[in-house]
């Protein structure tokens, strides 16, 4: 799969562990020119020296939460390019302290803040980038299966992703006509900033690795491949699709003998 002479945004690289940053790497492999989005100068200091090793010095500041933000931050991407063919949104924020105890528990302000920083911020990008698309595109966005099965201290989160891949299944819908395809892509555990905030997380990690099909956990460069499809001439036909990444994990009713 090629993605020579196809330019996109990614959204969403907090470090070189991010699963955002897998994909870069993998577009960028594969011939794609980068623009990145980060928040706040924290993110930017750490996004620079990403960005420029996959020959990238667009970056651009963008509060997902703030339309004044969000509106700059797209007038600075179709001031740099005329069109784009991918955006990856890898966004997504609960208070930390709420992803532990019960999700019954769970604030009237977190729960407004998670569903709008992980869910609604896609709606909002997938407005913003479509008139960018007149060609057609492809807008891919990262869940986890707490979406649809209980998950221990993923409480509000799984509710969010819940919405986020309904909200992929409208998008899809909506954008269809106009050749845009929007798809999710749901990994299994993996050792992110991100996965670091969810309590747990090293049983969770150790638990899909043993039990899991394949017996392993998601790689960057794995999830990395799957955006590459999504986003290429390849995919031309996939949209609506929440595309599992997981090492087959998602198939199990029960862990494996020895591990039950």
């Amino acid at each position: 799969m090629t993605m020579q002479g196809k330019r996109g945004l990614v959204m969403g690289v907090a470090n070189d562990h991010s699963i955002a940053w897998g994909i870069a790497q993998a577009l960028h492999g594969a011939g794609a020119a980068l623009a990145f989005t980060y928040q706040g100068a924290a993110f930017g200091s750490r996004l620079a020296p990403l960005a420029a090793s996959v020959g990238s010095d667009f970056m651009v500041d963008v509060d997902v939460t703030d339309d004044a933000s969000m509106d700059a931050g797209f007038a600075a991407l179709a001031a740099r390019w005329d069109s784009i063919d991918f955006v990856i949104h890898a966004i997504a924020f609960s208070d930390k302290t709420e992803l532990q105890g019960r999700f019954v528990d769970t604030s009237r302000e977190n729960f407004r803040n998670s569903l709008t920083i992980s869910c609604y911020s896609l709606i909002d990008v997938a407005r913003r980038a479509a008139p960018l698309m007149a060609a057609g595109g492809s807008i891919t966005t990262l869940t986890y299966q707490g979406s649809n099965r209980v998950t221990p201290f993923y409480n509000v989160m799984g509710v969010a992703k819940a919405a986020l891949e309904s909200a992929v299944r409208y998008l899809a819908n909506d954008l269809g006509p106009q050749g845009i395809r929007v798809n999710a892509i749901s990994p299994g555990p993996m050792k992110t900033l991100a996965g670091a905030a969810i309590g747990g997380a090293r049983k969770t990690f150790k638990h899909s690795e043993l039990n899991a099909p394949l017996r392993a956990n998601a790689t960057l460069e794995a999830v990395g491949g799957t955006a590459v499809y999504l986003a290429s001439d390849a995919g031309a036909c996939t949209t609506g699709e929440i595309i599992r990444v997981d090492g087959g994990f998602h198939v199990l009713g029960m862990p494996q003998p020895g591990h039950l």
